[in-house]
């Protein structure tokens, strides 16, 4: 079937291309995602990888599969894209325009965004070659993408390509054009890195992804949040606790800082909290009314990390990143 629709795509027939590349669009983008922690940024080198391929498809000979080759070609693009990252502004104004909290710790940047489960869809833990270290579901959450963005590129891409994806170190060396001997340097230097940031593979301290045990502690979380309960917020959070905005490189830890970062929240007369998910995780979009407001503007995205049957980190996104995850523009007051 493939080499039918090669031949059919060589010949200029777009719709055999589209038959071709499209079983992998949605795992080229993840993958995307993973090196690049944006999903503008993966959704523009998805493009590119594609492009590329449709252009230099009659390089292709046939020695790996289509999906490794495309994986690859995207691999390319990713490292391409962050060599020539343009620098971005620091943050820190942003302190003193949201009125926040003096923080705990400062930490490096890391820009990262936060990715719709719904884009999640279709994506089997079965996927990955049989030398992948992680599940699908740790492999996307916000702490593995957050730690992945402190990697230097090529052991970001790496550390996906081996433990993530489950390539062979052999497969990896040739697509990065490289040494079996780099490659397992790499990755033994990636994964040093990740050990002090992340669980180890299978050890992640969260209740089952929608399950009952799951819901009810979001459902409890936002009945206080709304009823602007801080001691039935806080009763959810673990000791210490940690709140972050990215992409301000700062971290707010424990229940006396909680309280603080929580009241800058809530300003305003009303607030609401809308359900959805990002990362493999409970998540809640955030709207605010000032007063005599008719309608609750949305304010940004909070997703919630899972500790047992507590709350362990809240990651505030700003409300730019809410357009991909169909949350309405406004709610009524």
């Amino acid at each position: 079937m493939s080499s039918d629709l090669i031949q059919a795509a060589l010949g200029g027939d777009e719709d055999a291309f589209r038959r071709l590349v499209d079983p992998y669009r949605r795992e080229l983008q993840v993958h995307c995602y993973r090196i690049l922690g944006s999903l503008a940024d993966a959704e523009d080198a998805l493009q590119e990888t594609l492009l590329a391929t449709w252009q230099g498809l009659g390089a292709f000979e046939g020695r790996s599969s289509i999906r490794t080759w495309l994986y690859r070609i995207a691999t390319t693009r990713c490292l391409n894209m962050l060599r020539l990252a343009r620098r971005r502004p620091r943050p820190e104004a942003h302190l003193v325009e949201l009125n926040l909290p003096e923080p705990t710790r400062s930490g490096e940047v890391s820009w990262v965004e936060p990715y719709p489960d719904t884009l999640l869809e279709g994506l089997a833990d079965s996927a990955p070659g049989p030398e992948a270290q992680y599940e699908t579901r740790e492999a996307i959450s916000l702490a593995f993408i957050t730690a992945l963005q402190l990697l230097p590129p090529r052991q970001r891409a790496v550390q996906i390509l081996r433990d993530v994806l489950g390539y062979q170190a052999r497969e990896v060396a040739q697509m990065l054009e490289s040494s079996e001997e780099s490659v397992t340097s790499a990755l033994k230097r990636a994964r040093a890195t990740l050990q002090l940031h992340v669980p180890p593979p299978g050890e992640r301290d969260e209740p089952p992804a929608t399950s009952a045990a799951e819901r009810e502690l979001v459902e409890r979380f936002t009945r206080a949040f709304e009823s602007s309960d801080m001691a039935g917020v806080v009763g959810l959070l673990t000791d210490d606790v940690l709140f972050n905005m990215p992409p301000l490189p700062f971290e707010w830890q424990g229940h006396e800082r909680a309280v603080e970062f929580l009241a800058v929240m809530w300003r305003g007369t009303a607030r609401r909290l809308a359900p959805t998910r990002a990362n493999g995780q409970p998540a809640l979009g955030l709207y605010l009314a000032e007063p005599d407001a008719r309608v609750l503007q949305p304010m940004g995205l909070l997703v919630l990390t899972l500790a047992g049957r507590r709350i362990s980190m809240i990651t505030r996104f700003a409300d730019n990143v809410l357009p991909p995850f169909g949350l309405p523009r406004t709610l009524p007051a």
